[in-house]
C-alpha cells in the first residue's frame, strides 16, 4: 500500500522541466512584436513561466504574461510551436508559442509595458529577428511563421531545431 509521503517522495524525485509561454504578435506589414527585458541582455516575445503550481496552463499562462507585459488581453490563437530548450545549470525548458495575431494601429498604440521587467518593445521585420532573438528563440519564431505561412499543424521543436 502507497502512503501520501510515498508518493510525495516519489514526486520529489522526478526529474524537473520548466515551462514557458509566449504570443506572437504581428502588425499588418507582417512584422513581429518583441519586448526588451531589464534582466537580461536583448529581446524576447511577450510572455514568460507558466504558473503551474497554481493549476495554470500554457494558453493561460501567455494571456496572464501578455496582460501583465504590455497591458493587452486578447483571446490567444492556435498553438504554433512547442519547444523542448536544454540550458546550461538549468532544467530543460518546455516553450509553448501561440497565435497572438495581428495588432491593430490602435492596439499597438495602447500597448503599456510593465515598467518591473520591460524597458521597451518594437516591430521587427522577419528577416530581422534572429539578429534580435539568436538561438532557439529566434528559430522558434522563424517556425511558427512558417507554421502561419503555410496554413499548416503545430511544429515540434528541438532547441529550435524542427523534429522530424
Amino acid at each position: 500500500m502507497t502512503t501520501t509521503q510515498d508518493f510525495a517522495a516519489y514526486i520529489a524525485s522526478l526529474p524537473r522541466v520548466l515551462a514557458g509561454a509566449a504570443a506572437l504578435f504581428r502588425d499588418a506589414g507582417g512584422r513581429v512584436l518583441l519586448v526588451e527585458p531589464n534582466y537580461r541582455d536583448g529581446w524576447a516575445l511577450p510572455g514568460g513561466t507558466i504558473e503551474s503550481d497554481d493549476g495554470e496552463t500554457p494558453r493561460q499562462g501567455a494571456r496572464r504574461e501578455t496582460l501583465e507585459e504590455i497591458g493587452l488581453d486578447r483571446e490567444l490563437g492556435r498553438l504554433l510551436a512547442v519547444d523542448w530548450v536544454h540550458g546550461a545549470g538549468r532544467p530543460p525548458l518546455v516553450a509553448y508559442l501561440y497565435d497572438g495575431g495581428v495588432l491593430t494601429e490602435d492596439e499597438l498604440k495602447a500597448i503599456r509595458l510593465q515598467e518591473e521587467e520591460l524597458l521597451s518593445w518594437r516591430l521587427v521585420a522577419p528577416e530581422d529577428l534572429t539578429a534580435h532573438l539568436p538561438g532557439a528563440l529566434g528559430r522558434r519564431v522563424l517556425a511558427a511563421l512558417d507554421v502561419l505561412a503555410a496554413g499548416s499543424g503545430t511544429v515540434e521543436l528541438e532547441n529550435g531545431h524542427r523534429v522530424a
